[in-house]
């Protein structure tokens, strides 16, 4: 009864629908009368606006699944499960991290993370479970989950994205 490419888009982009519900709800609140319905309702809004932010960023993330392995977070680890072609996979503690890149290979968009010891994980953005991935990165220190979201929509070879701060 849906197009496909509706029931995709709204899928994506489920919690951003969600949030602005939720920021509609708690304007009407602000506007029932009173100050403390007023102020109980403008700080939902402030909360329930950074909620939408974030989840569109989120929504940024998610790619339609077009490349093999599976993503896993796991306890500080990103782990990445090849299919044992030219991307194997491996993991890597997010505490070791120190620098995260987007790349371009054979037309596909490839994280490169890089560990203190300097191994390196390439994380394809579109595999099974990329999307934990805005989680994760979200508790590094010093980072642009902006730059990071916006980055997804540049089709540049190589982008540095983030360094670990010394």
């Amino acid at each position: 009864m849906i197009r496909p490419e509706l029931r995709a888009h709204l899928t994506r982009q489920r919690e951003a629908y969600v949030a602005a519900l939720a920021l509609a709800a708690s304007l009407w609140v602000a506007t029932r009368g009173g100050w403390f319905l007023a102020a109980v309702g403008l700080c939902l809004a402030a909360i329930t606006a950074g909620w939408l932010v974030l989840a569109l960023r989120r929504a940024r993330f998610a790619r339609p699944v077009s490349d093999p392995g599976v993503v896993e977070l796991d306890e500080g680890r990103i782990g990445y499960w090849g299919t044992g072609g030219s991307v194997l996979g491996g993991t890597m503690a997010l505490e070791d991290l120190t620098e995260i890149r987007l790349l371009i290979l054979k037309d596909s968009q490839f994280w490169r993370l890089k560990s203190r010891d300097g191994q390196a994980l390439l994380v394809p953005v579109a595999a099974v479970g990329s999307e934990k991935l805005f989680d994760a990165f979200a508790g590094l220190p010093g980072i642009d989950m902006g730059a990071l979201a916006a980055a997804l929509d540049r089709r540049l070879t190589a982008q540095s994205l983030w360094r670990r701060p010394v």
